[in-house]
């Protein structure tokens, strides 16, 4: 299914100025080529030892959500902690809408990350989650009966006007540019979520060391299925860690009510925009070696 603008271009008030406009643009191409530059990445994976960093600060799903993000940047104060790295993941998809259209503002906080990323190339690694994934894809979601992706491109096109599409395309350059997870130390494997059934079915190639073709993307491709994937079985969980060589597995995609939760002995789910937001911080010379060890690395925005 491809979907469409709701309205010709210009059919909604050009609020941005070309100046505003232009801006936007050159910092999702600036932030498309920092991705693909990043010095420790080696194919569709970032790669961290503790030479490299002191600690991860790792946040999951934020949906568009602004107070969160700015909570957040408090939070790592990269700064100061200037060997620590952040990670960001699902970004787009929700939070407050345009008052007129109604379209969805979220397209606001993907270019918050944008810019992160420009300021800090090395140390701000920004992974494909599904709700990016659609976007690129034209994938649609539905939510609540409504559709997420016509929703946020009314939000682009209601800033933008006429030039929505010439930001759109910046955006989705940005996307397709998304490491896919980022491995610290070769233990701790961060995905946006884990395929479903690796023991039934494998994936097709070492999506992790080359880079993805257009069918990768697409619905049941090994992109599609490491984003989208809800099989949190003990069982699947293993098999996803004995593919990729990690003993733990940091992922999002899943709300916790609680924040955070465990559904197996290798994996936690972070939730960054739920009741109870959730991160993590990881020390790259002090790694958990049992999963009671990695929860304990687990923080609550609303303590800080």
């Amino acid at each position: 299914m491809v979907l469409r603008s709701l309205s010709p271009p210009g059919a909604f008030p050009l609020v941005a100025s070309k100046k505003d406009i232009d801006e936007v643009i050159a910092v999702c191409r600036q932030a498309t080529a920092a991705n693909r530059s990043t010095a420790a990445r080696r194919g569709t994976l970032i790669h961290l030892a503790p030479a490299d960093a002191d600690d991860v600060l790792v946040t999951a799903d934020l949906h568009g959500d602004r107070t969160n993000f700015r909570r957040v940047l408090s939070v790592a104060d990269l700064e100061k902690n200037r060997r620590r790295h952040l990670v960001f993941q699902e970004v787009i998809h929700g939070g407050p809408t345009y008052p007129d259209a109604g379209g969805c503002m979220s397209h606001l906080l993907l270019e918050d990350v944008a810019r992160l990323k420009t300021r800090f190339p090395e140390r701000v690694h920004f992974l494909m989650g599904n709700h990016e994934l659609a976007e690129l894809t034209d994938y649609p979601v539905m939510k609540g009966g409504r559709m997420l992706n016509l929703l946020f491109r009314t939000g682009v096109q209601t800033l933008y006007g006429a030039a929505a599409d010439d930001v759109r395309e910046a955006y989705l350059g940005l996307i397709r540019s998304l490491p896919l997870g980022l491995k610290l130390a070769d233990d701790v494997l961060i995905t946006h979520s884990l395929p479903e059934g690796l023991d039934r079915r494998p994936l097709t190639k070492d999506i992790f060391s080359q880079e993805p073709e257009d069918a990768d993307f697409q619905e049941g491709g090994d992109v599609f299925r490491i984003v989208w994937g809800r099989d949190y079985r003990e069982k699947n969980a293993e098999r996803y860690c004995h593919l990729t060589g990690a003993r733990f597995l940091i992922t999002g995609h899943e709300p916790c009510a609680a924040g955070y939760r465990s559904p197996n002995s290798r994996q936690l789910i972070l939730d960054t925009c739920s009741r109870k937001s959730c991160y993590a911080v990881i020390a790259l010379a002090n790694l958990p070696q049992t999963l009671e060890e990695l929860l304990g690395c687990v923080r609550y925005l609303d303590q800080n």
